[in-house]
């Protein structure tokens, strides 16, 4: 039976400033209906599997759970990296994971970021590499290039084994330059590197104990010291702190003797870009992909993305408009692989903006910071029916609760009182307080901050149902 093992970490910067650190692209909403994660687990409902077993950050755990749930979605766990390490050891915990529960599956590696728009050809290339990765093959996706793309690994075939449509793996290369992959494309050899694998978890334990032991070592030994909680599946940090970074292709496709690819041909792309995104959107006539509440006049080939405000547009030709509550983003098509750059900048001023969004999500819902100034800050905050926030305290600010909609079980001090819309109250410094959603919909409110010290690390936690401190 296949496990899907989605691997749902990385930052996304390149599509910042959507993107953040805190909630990247695997969790954006930028082509349909769903989010890429949520379309990524749906996509997989034509082929008989498991439920897949989803890998991220310890720290975007919240996000893939709540996704997961409003979908939908059954899985077979969340297994936390408590840091990254690249798709190697990544896939070897789920490996190691799936035979410390007594099976031995073959494992559908896919990134939680990709777009596919043809879903029956995707399931139908999977089916047909089935037969090799049960023979002990270590089955690569390789994309059926439809241009001569610069952004991409390519994979080269080498013969066919007994069907035209599986191919000995003769050569992976690198990112090439135009020219080089123009002659890739006229060769009709060359498939980009789709970063998706078809392995039977002992077999890829195998190669990559033969070639990169230090991986396997320190992931068996971080499977070893396994404990689940509920809906997630925690490794030993210390064990799995020792592991080298190292991406699959490097630790063993490039060095196994068992490696064949698979040509798919199936509308893909990475999303690797505001210009990719741009490429498999939607068009008017004038080839603008928009989204939200846009107006353009003599506008054409751009991309215009808004979440609350509304884009006017006159005379742009070729550009990139993304503007979101606290950034905007204006770029030429051609020149967006410098987003990155941005982001660098702004961590190194110390600046919130590539970290997370001005609505920030919890686990109990999210809040979003809607003024600020000196000595006082303004939140607009979302609890979940029967949500709790933790039981805490503040030693440099007060707050003040508006309920706007919904029911609200306050406790101060050990006292208990129920708020319901319009009716308000205080939270003296340090004050030991709670907030919970009693009600079967959700609880908004307003809350004002003031004090001399509103930073989200003045928050002494005495007791937190999602195992925050």
């Amino acid at each position: 039976m296949i496990l899907p093992v989605i691997l749902a970490g990385g930052s996304g910067s390149r599509l910042w400033p959507l993107s953040r650190q805190l909630f990247p692209k695997q969790f954006l909403t930028l082509h349909g209906n769903l989010s890429m994660l949520q379309t990524t687990a749906k996509r997989l409902e034509h082929i008989e599997h498991q439920p897949p077993l989803i890998i991220c950050n310890q720290e975007h755990r919240f996000s893939v759970a709540e996704q997961l749930r409003s979908a939908g979605c059954k899985h077979s766990g969340i297994l936390l990296e408590p840091m990254g390490k690249n798709t190697a050891p990544a896939i070897a915990l789920a490996a190691f994971h799936s035979l410390k529960k007594g099976s031995d599956p073959l494992m559908l590696v896919l990134a939680a970021d990709h777009v596919i728009k043809n879903e029956q050809a995707f399931c139908e290339t999977v089916r047909q590499a089935i037969s090799s990765a049960e023979a002990g093959k270590l089955v690569t996706f390789g994309i059926v290039p439809t241009c001569a793309e610069t952004g991409y690994g390519y994979i080269k075939r080498g013969k066919a084994l007994g069907s035209h449509s599986v191919f000995e793996v003769a050569q992976f290369v690198e990112k090439p330059d135009f020219e080089t992959a123009e002659g890739y494309l006229a060769s009709g050899q060359f498939y980009w590197n789709s970063g998706m694998f078809l392995i039977k978890a002992s077999r890829y334990l195998e190669e990559l104990k033969r070639f990169s032991a230090d991986i396997y070592d320190a992931c068996e030994a971080a499977v070893n010291e396994t404990n689940e909680d509920v809906d997630f599946i925690r490794i030993s940090s210390e064990a799995f702190s020792k592991c080298p970074e190292d991406s699959i292709d490097y630790a063993v496709m490039e060095k196994t003797e068992d490696a064949v690819v698979v040509p798919m041909d199936c509308q893909w792309s990475d999303v690797g870009s505001w210009a990719a995104l741009w490429d498999i959107s939607d068009k008017d006539d004038s080839g603008n992909a928009c989204k939200g509440d846009v107006i353009s006049i003599n506008c054409s080939n751009s991309y215009f993305h808004t979440q609350e405000k509304m884009i006017a547009a006159i005379g742009l030709d070729d550009v990139v408009v993304v503007d979101t509550k606290d950034a905007t983003l204006v770029a030429k098509k051609s020149d967006v692989q410098l987003v990155k750059k941005i982001v660098e900048q702004l961590k190194s001023e110390g600046r919130s903006q590539w970290k997370h969004h001005r609505e920030v999500y919890r686990p109990w819902g999210k809040y979003d910071s809607v003024d600020n100034g000196e000595r006082f800050q303004v939140k607009r905050i979302t609890v979940k029916p029967g949500a709790k926030l933790s039981v805490q305290m503040h030693h440099h600010r007060a707050e003040h609760w508006v309920v706007v909609s919904g029911t609200a079980k306050v406790t101060i001090d050990g006292k208990d009182q129920y708020l319901t819309e319009n009716e308000s109250v205080y939270i003296p410094i340090t004050a030991v307080h709670a907030l919970e959603n009693p009600g079967k919909v959700p609880l908004e409110l307003v809350e004002v901050q003031s004090g001399s010290y509103l930073g989200e690390d003045d928050i002494v936690r005495f007791e937190d149902k999602y195992g925050r401190c």
